[in-house]
């Protein structure tokens, strides 16, 4: 998946200068989240990936999808990445092109897993908590995984701070292993 993102970067970060440019940032994120989804809906990935079918065939399957969105930088772009056989990249491409929103915006995303349901209160002081430690306004996006046993584990970016038993348990064996 790393070597996805590393590939996926570039595009972002020209999308993401050019709806700068153009002052459309908006725009571009439903666009590029409209392309995002159909890039994770397996049926569009056989249908975009299948050689019996033209990037000109994929690219007007895309612009139908994209109806009123489809502006003419957007075509290009939408030809671009077919045309380079990238239609895997775009649920990638807009997740980093949203990272680079948020970071424009003074914001952050922060996806903060937890071993049991938080109620908002704790959601808050969780957010509160990271908001001061980046600077940042911070988005949080929560789950819940039963297998860090208890606890949270938050990822800001590439900050990852594990306060899981799952997480601690680790550490404890890596040191004794040592």
């Amino acid at each position: 998946m790393a070597e996805l993102i590393t590939v996926a970067r570039p595009y972002a970060e020209a999308v993401f200068r050019l709806a700068k440019e153009t002052n459309s940032l908006s725009a571009w994120s439903d666009a590029l989240a409209i392309l995002a989804a159909a890039g994770r809906e397996p049926q569009a990935v056989a249908f975009a990936t299948n050689p019996k079918f033209s990037v000109s065939q994929v690219q007007a399957f895309l612009t139908d999808l994209l109806g009123a969105r489809a502006t003419s930088h957007v075509g290009n772009f939408v030809a671009t990445v077919l045309e380079s056989r990238r239609f895997a990249l775009l649920p990638h491409i807009a997740d980093l092109f949203e990272q680079l929103k948020a970071a424009e915006e003074g914001s952050v995303t922060a996806h903060i897993e937890s071993a049991f349901a938080l109620d908002a209160a704790q959601v808050a002081e969780l957010t509160a908590m990271l908001a001061n430690r980046v600077g940042k306004k911070v988005e949080a996006v929560v789950s819940v995984d039963a297998e860090l046993i208890g606890g949270v584990r938050m990822v800001v970016g590439d900050d990852v701070i594990d306060a899981s038993v799952r997480g601690k348990l680790a550490a404890l064996s890596a040191r004794l292993a040592s």
